[in-house]
């Protein structure tokens, strides 16, 4: 019975080992598969223009050059939109504050009419951002700040789903720790600043992550209101090169690679608490 024993567990272990082993393969082509695109994109933007459009193609560069990178900034003026982008989004991450501030006001302050202004709040997620364009676009042309990067950055400031996100955080936040700082003598906006930020890290870094996304890949609603080149961001100036994609796919794949790069930077930075604020705002 014994010896019967041994060899079943030792069959289990090698059909758990195997399956292991054929999940782990299979996660591993699957991630090749998914990172291809991205890999040829950074080894196309080094090939001179002569390797890139050479037919069989090549994975990596035979002659490596910065000769894109250069040009894009030195003749193509990308390092006005790249600083443009970089505006955009620190002006977005003033919401940042405003938003943490309305969470934790709709997680731990009981006033009436709570519920319906989170009502509220929720529906405008379902809103689609194609419906707001053109009364947003008014209103900030009577305000005169089309054509200028606060009126690119301003109707991104606030979001419904950040707040929602906020609160669902904030909600786990001990009620009696805030209470015991409130005895102590502490004003609300100092509990709120020592205290309740400092406990909400994680759902900061999500929020960082997100802020900086939304403000990076922001396309269309600077091509609306921004009339002048020289404000546009690094999404519409790669749009302005795709007539160059069938003669000079090196420039191309260089502008691509400005774009995607800083964003790939900073979610693998804050990653760790990114899934963590996720899953603490009992998100699935």
């Amino acid at each position: 019975m014994s010896t019967r024993s041994n060899s079943s567990d030792s069959s289990a272990a090698q059909r758990r080992r195997a399956l292991t082993i054929s999940i782990g393969v299979a996660l591993g082509v699957g991630a090749i598969i998914t990172a291809f695109p991205f890999i040829w994109m950074i080894s196309t933007s080094f090939k001179p223009q002569r390797e890139s459009t050479d037919f069989p193609p090549t994975i990596l560069p035979g002659q490596p050059t910065f000769e894109w990178y250069v040009r894009l900034f030195t003749e193509l003026d990308f390092g006005r939109y790249l600083a443009n982008t970089v505006v955009v989004v620190l002006i977005g991450f003033v919401g940042l504050l405003l938003m943490a501030m309305a969470g934790y006001a709709f997680a731990k302050f009981d006033f009436r009419g709570r519920r319906w202004m989170f009502f509220l709040v929720l529906a405008t997620m379902m809103i689609p951002i194609q419906v707001t364009m053109i009364p947003t676009y008014l209103i900030l042309n009577g305000m005169k700040l089309t054509n200028t990067l606060v009126g690119i950055a301003l109707p991104t400031l606030v979001s419904g789903f950040s707040i929602f996100l906020f609160r669902q955080f904030m909600s786990t936040i001990p009620t009696e720790m805030l209470e015991a700082a409130r005895l102590d003598g502490a004003g609300e906006f100092r509990t709120f600043w020592q205290i309740v930020l400092p406990m909400s890290g994680p759902i900061l870094a999500v929020q960082v992550v997100l802020t900086f996304i939304s403000g990076w890949n922001s396309f269309l609603w600077p091509l609306i209101i921004a009339s002048d080149q020289k404000l546009y961001t690094l999404s519409v100036g790669l749009a302005l090169l795709n007539q160059q994609l069938a003669v000079n796919p090196g420039l191309q794949m260089a502008a691509a690679s400005v774009m995607v790069v800083p964003i790939l930077i900073v979610f693998i930075v804050f990653q760790r608490y990114v899934i963590q604020g996720f899953a603490l705002s009992g998100l699935k």
